[in-house]
């Protein structure tokens, strides 16, 4: 296998935006982020040709001459599971679930790309998919249990195959392509080290179709979930389905509008409730409290919302910050831009951290 490179860019490809970050490796634990770019997409992007002309947007604006490239997939179709079976090879385990989903899985895999890493050996271990359409890598660290347990992630095939033709129209070099919340899961361990290896914590993303929650403890991802809860029924829960101009409602949202603050309490009740059932289940499995909730994705800007899930959860939640062991080398204006941007940024650098360190 050929050497791995000392820099690359991770990429996002959200729902809403596309996110990018370039990294440049200094040591074995010193990472430095030299650029960054946000750039707005159309929910309708659905052909290969649109995604590549919105990602050479983004390309434009986040500089530089880096070709390796880490990507990571948002997508509320993915297959994300935890499962034990006995010790089982990657590639013959792939292989049963792709024929025997709706036994193992409850779900048909026969159109997903799909991917398997063991997290019970004392140690990273990861797998990515043998498919020539591309690859959905994973990797999480866990200590051994009696069976072997598996993560198992996927994509559906038409959109792998829709990523990797678009990505064969710009100038980049793909090396790996990952499901979002394992690689938030990821940049969270580089960020956090010492959480991610000693305490429960909770990873809320707030995505714009869909939001997620990660359970880790000790450095093992224990729970992961979805729901169907984003930016985009948030603003049209404060806009009253267009009744009121998005940009104002999200303005009184940032100022603290008496209003708006039962507008957004109501609105996020149904996505309070399922954090609080996730919670309740990994307590009551691992009989172990979680003290604090770290929360992520473009909605967590708003001190409104982090209070307001505080409240009705009785924890404290707190935005995160994927670059916390990070060197900035970035010039003053966009560094400036980075204390807004930072809190989205969490997936495009959960894909750059596993390039640099595997």
């Amino acid at each position: 296998m050929a050497k791995r490179g000392n820099s690359v860019i991770g990429i996002d490809l959200g729902k809403r935006a596309y996110k990018a970050v370039l990294l440049n490796k200094k040591s074995e634990t010193r990472y430095a982020l030299s650029s960054f770019a946000s750039h707005e997409v159309p929910e309708e992007v659905t052909t290969a040709d649109d995604v590549a002309q919105h990602i050479k947007q983004l390309l434009k604006d986040l500089g530089g001459s880096t070709k390796s490239c880490a990507l990571a997939v948002s997508e509320p179709g993915s297959l994300l599971r935890i499962i034990e079976q006995p010790s089982t090879p990657p590639e013959l385990l792939r292989n049963a679930l792709r024929y025997n989903g709706l036994s193992m899985l409850n779900q048909d895999c026969k159109d997903f790309v799909l991917d398997v890493a063991s997290i019970s050996n004392n140690g990273t271990a990861g797998a990515r998919a043998a498919s020539g359409e591309g690859a959905v890598a994973v990797q999480v660290q866990a200590p051994a249990t009696t069976q072997t347990r598996y993560l198992v992630g996927g994509l559906l095939r038409s959109r792998v195959k829709e990523i990797s033709e678009a990505m064969a129209k710009t100038r980049l070099s793909v090396e790996l392509m990952q499901l979002a919340q394992v690689c938030s899961f990821n940049a969270f361990e580089v960020a956090y080290p010492e959480v991610h290896q000693k305490e429960a914590f909770l990873l809320l993303d707030l995505g714009h179709l869909q939001s997620t929650v990660l359970i880790g403890c000790n450095g093992e991802l224990t729970l992961t979930r979805a729901f169907d809860y984003g930016g985009k029924h948030f603003t049209q829960a404060l806009t009253a389905d267009g009744a009121l101009d998005a940009n104002a409602a999200h303005l009184m949202i940032q100022e603290g509008d008496p209003g708006m603050a039962d507008i957004c309490r109501n609105t996020l009740s149904r996505l309070c409730t399922e954090v609080r059932n996730s919670m309740g289940f990994f307590e009551g499995q691992h009989e172990t409290s979680i003290h604090r909730l770290y929360v992520s994705g473009g909605l967590s800007r708003a001190e409104m919302i982090l209070q307001t899930l505080s409240d009705e959860l009785g924890l404290p939640c707190e935005i995160w910050d994927p670059l916390e062991n990070c060197e900035v080398a970035l010039p003053a204006a966009k560094r400036k831009n980075l204390q807004q941007e930072f809190v989205s940024l969490n997936v495009a650098c959960g894909a750059a951290f596993e390039y640099l360190r595997t």
